[in-house]
């Protein structure tokens, strides 16, 4: 079955001619019925006048549609070549005025996914290469050390040593990868907190738990004052981790024979734990940038670490609505503040 489509110039031709029909006839029916002309021109008169008047409303109408179809097509033209205006009309509450405005706040809806994007592929672009780069040293000191192992004639007690190292190498991309693996699974969300009213004193202890060897090993003082009662909503296992993360740096950084201080106090919006240390400090112009994802100070380059512990750290405590503050000047020592929100 054929369908029949009316453009509008055949509508008001058609339009007019009934008019037109309508109009005649009752000038015809009046002429016939009062045998009076002063009726037909009185007929005549009035269609002239509705007629006048209908074509003037078109043309009116007809000029707006031109006008605002051509301003959108420059719109949706700029939009296409990434340069539109925010096109605004004098009719400030008239159809097309919400039209364009409603165009205008899609177009910038569009132009922050598109943002967005891009920073997401700048942020995937950087992870790459700074995986790349933090795996770049370990892999070739495997391959030298393999190629050692194969090609020279060493004592036993030099293969020992050889694969000591090795396995200190592999032990390194294996931290590196999980570290990734954490950092990832923050990133994309993957992970979801479990936060719940808990103890911190316990998170603390578990965090406490994975620095203590090496503390012993160099000497180091730990002096921890924690209230048991103390009480906070959040997620034990990754507060721990994060809390892990600072404790670990500061065994790194504090020499041997000094001390690290622990405490935590609840005030009256948050719960605060301060980490110490009378170690290396942190120069003033580098607490922004220790947060960074891999930083690492130059002059701490032969100190293990990827740099990722404090990133990591800044991401679980952030997620749980807190934050971190560093305190710190060269040569005396930082702390470490962690705030988590108090119940």
């Amino acid at each position: 079955m054929k369908t029949v489509k009316f453009s509008i110039n055949r509508i008001c031709v058609v339009i007019s001619a009934l008019l037109a029909f309508l109009f005649a006839s009752v000038a015809v029916f009046l002429y016939l019925l009062t045998d009076n002309a002063a009726a037909v021109y009185a007929i005549l008169f009035l269609a002239v006048l509705v007629y006048g008047g209908m074509f003037s409303f078109i043309a009116i109408v007809r000029k707006k549609l031109t006008a605002f179809s051509d301003m959108l097509c420059r719109q949706l033209d700029g939009m296409m070549q990434g340069n539109a205006a925010n096109l605004e009309f004098a009719e400030e509450e008239s159809l097309f005025y919400k039209i364009s405005h409603r165009l205008s706040r899609l177009y910038g809806i569009m132009c922050e996914n598109r943002q967005s994007i891009a920073r997401e592929r700048e942020d995937l672009q950087e992870l790459i290469s700074d995986v790349s780069h933090q795996v770049k040293t370990p892999i070739a000191n495997l391959k030298m050390i393999e190629t050692t192992l194969l090609e020279r004639d060493i004592p036993e007690q030099k293969q020992k040593e050889f694969l000591s190292a090795m396995g200190g190498q592999l032990d390194k991309l294996d931290f590196l990868m999980q570290t990734l693996i954490k950092t990832s699974r923050l990133e994309t969300g993957i992970i979801s907190l479990e936060k719940k009213k808990q103890p911190i004193y316990d998170t603390l202890a578990s965090a406490l738990g994975g620095i203590l060897l090496n503390a012993e090993k160099k000497n180091i003082k730990v002096l921890v004052h924690c209230p048991e009662s103390i009480e906070v909503t959040h997620d034990k296992k990754w507060t721990g981790e994060a809390l892990f993360n600072i404790l670990d740096n500061a065994v790194k950084y504090t020499p041997g024979g000094g001390e690290i201080r622990v405490k935590a106090e609840k005030w009256e919006m948050y719960l605060k734990i301060d980490i110490s240390d009378n170690g290396k400090g942190i120069p003033e112009k580098h607490h922004a940038e220790i947060f960074k994802r891999f930083y690492r100070e130059s002059e701490v380059h032969d100190i293990d670490g990827i740099g990722i512990g404090l990133y990591l750290t800044r991401e679980i405590i952030t997620m749980q609505g807190g934050y971190v503050k560093v305190t710190s000047s060269s040569q005396r020592g930082a702390t470490f503040s962690v705030f988590l929100p108090a119940d």
